[in-house]
């Protein structure tokens, strides 16, 4: 069951409503057809049509000049189609229900964390599994929930109101606990944690108050919460990563080695430099859409 969000949902605009009018009709169109189809085609309409309505092509320019500014021009215009295309994969695997859920129980889990990992669990110690928006990121929760890992996750309510409820309710469909970020999600985040559960964050978005850490050679602002919850209850920081294969539907769940606990600015910087090795590996699957140094 989602828990209660700390504040009443905020009144959203007539622009707002519209919008959600549209993602509604557009996700409920998709989830007529075959999951083989579904998938694809969303990712289709994702790129070649919401994505240049959104304005996104120029984001994800800006941040590769950015990050990447020796990217060859071919390189980028290839993300500006992979990138979006991704998304909409992931949006519509996300309302899939147990369909998605299937694939991504089935999806084959490797790693040097994956012992650690286990280990925790038969030490009944807590696990913070760091993650990012890349590739599918609720695969590797699903996965890791069949698999009798008692995890939870952290979600920061959409600014949307009305887009907010049903994300609320797909993402809690393959699985619970989820933890609204507020001051009553984080009292029930740390009773899952001190409890010896498992913990999902997704760590890769502009954090205002954060560290300025380095994320591909620039600054970013970057929270150290997860690092500090691992320090203070003594639970395992490992990053997790659900990389999308050639198919476009399966995935590789990628469980990397554990940081090792030192302090929390290090600590989270290890795990910058870990996704942003990753990334570098599969440009196409992290989100450059996102304003990541904002600041």
């Amino acid at each position: 069951m989602t828990d209660t969000p700390d504040t009443d949902a905020p009144k959203g605009t007539r622009a707002q409503w519209l919008t959600d009018r549209v993602l509604r009709g557009l996700i409920g169109l998709a989830l007529a057809l075959p999951y083989r189809m579904r998938v694809p085609m969303m990712g289709w309409v994702v790129s070649r049509v919401v994505s240049p309505l959104a304005g996104w092509p120029k984001r994800i320019r800006a941040n590769l000049a950015h990050a990447c500014p020796d990217l060859p021009e071919a390189e980028v215009k290839r993300l500006c189609r992979a990138v979006p295309n991704n998304v909409g994969r992931t949006m519509i695997e996300i309302y899939s229900g147990q369909e998605f859920k299937d694939r991504a129980i089935a999806a084959p889990i490797s790693g040097p964390g994956l012992d650690a990992l286990e280990s925790a669990r038969a030490e009944g110690r807590p696990v913070i599994l760091v993650t990012a928006h890349f590739g599918n990121y609720d695969a590797a929760r699903a996965n890791l929930i069949a698999r009798g890992h008692h995890m939870g996750a952290l979600y920061r309510r959409a600014s949307n109101p009305w887009f907010n409820d049903h994300y609320v309710r797909a993402i809690s469909a393959i699985g619970t606990p989820m933890f609204e970020q507020g001051r009553k999600g984080m009292a029930q985040m740390v009773r899952h944690i001190k409890s010896g559960g498992v913990l999902g964050i997704l760590t890769d978005l502009n954090a205002y108050g954060g560290e300025r850490l380095d994320f591909f050679g620039q600054p970013a602002l970057t929270s150290t919460i997860t690092a500090e919850l691992a320090l203070k209850y003594d639970a395992e920081l490992i990053p997790v990563y659900s990389v999308r294969q050639p198919d476009g539907l399966g995935f590789q769940i990628l469980v990397n080695a554990p940081i090792p606990h030192t302090d929390a600015v290090t600590m989270t910087q290890a795990v910058n430099h870990d996704l942003e090795a990753l990334v570098r590996e599969n440009m196409g699957q992290w989100f450059w859409i996102h304003r990541r140094w904002k600041a």
